[in-house]
């Protein structure tokens, strides 16, 4: 159990694409790797013990023929003579924790605490009688021993099993330098995950000691989801399509379902769709199981946007089944003005957008960067270039795409107010807080072409979506000018986290504020971060 392996195939010729499925005995296949040029799949069950099988399918490029093979592989438990056990895993600070089954109808989770006496949980899973439960323990600091036991739950009470003592192994030094500028709150807890770019995913306590990291290639990740999964992009200039991945994955970071751009282009293609160049900004999970990928695409147009032809770069937002496959898609060419050009006229080269492919710049018209679903089922999708948030009618995946209304400097709502500058521009990470508020980080690039001294801000909008008007609730100078990158976040607590990504001398700072306005905690990074998360444990976004 939780013992990764390797399985690869192969197949005689060249061009020959791979896809790897996997399913426990007697259950349906869930697609792993869908079609592409990697041969490998690393694998292993980490949810309880049995017979599973490994299927590949291999399909040749020119002459469209495929053949398929599947392999038995049995996982054993490793629990013995009833007894809980918490193994290593290949990841230096993330364990295993297997326990004998519980009686039906119960559930069990586990907690770990830390020499200090704080105390993680992990998510309860429902009690499987006859097969073990089985548990990553992850959020912890290197070279520290913890100490884990299992909780079952059943009707009115809970039953506490005895402490196994462990100790986590040495990590990576030097992942990413980070300084406390001002101490957290007496009562703050919980961990900082970050996104930087050029340095690993990584997940740090508030003090900056690394808890977790990612142990494999990406360019940077997206968003946690629940349970201790996580979403991320690899970004490959010089490759093709096939190269451009979006990626769901593990604590242990064993992938749990990737794809890449020309398998989805072969989708789009037999859907009569404009195909994409590669993934860039947003995944994440939806509640059902399907899963929300932002991608690019581009376009050579005439006499548009300026005179003559110009490659212009457009966002396609997609929504993928659980097996991969897309099943709603968002087109910024059907549905936005094209002639509306970027507001600060912003264009972009080979390395600086994501993968292109007709020339070596493009204009860069949209430039999304976050979509987030809304609580009456839409979409909420942040426009960088256009200084808009639009609703976007999604309906949960049966919506027709039209655009419900822009929000932002010439949109369609008024502000109340007498703010000089109210409207955010070249924003991140914009999300609904509830059924009339919005949370965004406010770069201010445009706001910064007419003040020189303005700085980032973080904004919460209350919002009359019927009366078309916007009023600011909270509008923080966050004390720094954050010209790209960064993200936005209510707390539990009532407070506010805000990621400053990309500061001019090239650092990032991440900072709490309470409601009043008054700055509570703030960390610095070296190295800019695409996104930062305050997260309770691994396991909570």
């Amino acid at each position: 159990m939780g013992e990764i392996v390797a399985f690869t195939a192969n197949a005689p010729g060249d061009g020959v694409w791979y896809r790897f499925r996997a399913r426990r005995a007697g259950e349906e296949f869930r697609t792993i790797l869908d079609y592409g040029p990697d041969r490998t799949l690393e694998w292993t069950a980490s949810e309880s013990e049995g017979a599973y099988e490994i299927e590949v399918s291999a399909r040749n490029l020119q002459t469209g023929d495929t053949a398929v093979a599947a392999l038995p592989y049995l996982i054993s438990t490793r629990v013995t003579a009833n007894t809980p056990v918490v193994s290593g895993t290949l990841h230096p600070l993330v364990f295993l924790y297997s326990a004998p089954g519980c009686a039906a109808g119960g559930a069990m989770r586990v907690e770990f605490r830390s020499p200090e006496g704080t105390v993680q949980s992990t998510p309860a899973k429902p009690c499987t009688p006859g097969r073990s439960m089985n548990f990553y323990l992850a959020g912890m600091r290197a070279q520290t021993e913890y100490a884990a036991r299992q909780v079952v739950m059943s009707e009115n009470k809970s039953q506490l099993g005895e402490e196994i003592r462990f100790k986590t192994l040495e990590a990576p030094e030097g992942l990413l330098e980070m300084t406390v500028l001002q101490a957290p709150p007496a009562a703050s807890a919980g961990i900082l995950f970050s996104s930087p770019l050029a340095a690993p995913t990584l997940a740090s306590d508030l003090q900056g000691n690394l808890v977790w990291f990612y142990p494999r290639e990406l360019t940077f990740s997206t968003r946690a989801g629940q349970g201790g999964r996580f979403f991320g992009i690899i970004q490959a200039p010089g490759l093709d399509q096939s190269g451009q991945r979006v990626r769901e994955f593990d604590l242990v970071g064993m992938t749990l379902r990737e794809t890449n751009a020309a398998r989805v282009n072969e989708q789009l293609i037999e859907l009569g769709r404009r195909p994409v160049s590669g993934f860039h900004h947003e995944a994440f999970g939806l509640p059902d199981g399907r899963m929300l990928v932002l991608a690019s695409s581009e376009q050579m147009m005439a006499d548009v946007q300026g005179e003559g032809s110009v490659n212009v770069l457009s966002d396609t937002i997609l929504v993928l089944d659980v097996n991969l496959q897309v099943v709603w898609v968002w087109d910024g060419f059907d549905h936005m003005d094209v002639r509306r050009v970027a507001t600060l006229n912003e264009t972009c080269g080979r390395g600086a957008c994501p993968p292109l492919y007709l020339t070596q710049d493009a204009n860069d018209w949209l430039h999304g960067n976050s979509v987030q679903l809304t609580p009456d089922g839409n979409l909420i999708f942040s426009m960088r270039h256009q200084d808009w948030l639009i609703k976007i009618d999604f309906n949960n995946g049966t919506g027709s795409g039209n655009v419900i209304w822009r929000l932002g400097k010439d949109g369609d709502f008024t502000y109340a107010g007498d703010d000089e500058f109210p409207w955010f521009s070249h924003q991140h990470d914009a999300r609904f807080l509830d059924d009339s508020t919005i949370i965004v980080f406010d770069n201010g690039n445009y706001h910064r072409t007419v003040n020189p001294e303005a700085n980032s801000r973080g904004q919460v909008i209350a919002i009359d979506e019927a009366g078309r008007a916007a009023s600011l609730i909270l509008n923080i100078d966050l004390g720094g000018y954050s010209f790209a990158l960064g993200s936005a976040q209510k707390l539990s607590s009532g407070n506010y986290h805000f990621e400053l990504g990309w500061l001019p001398d090239g650092s990032s700072l991440s900072v709490e504020y309470d409601g009043a306005g008054n700055l509570v905690y703030a960390l610095r990074a070296a190295l800019p971060r695409y996104r930062t998360f305050r997260m309770p444990t691994m396991y909570e976004p």
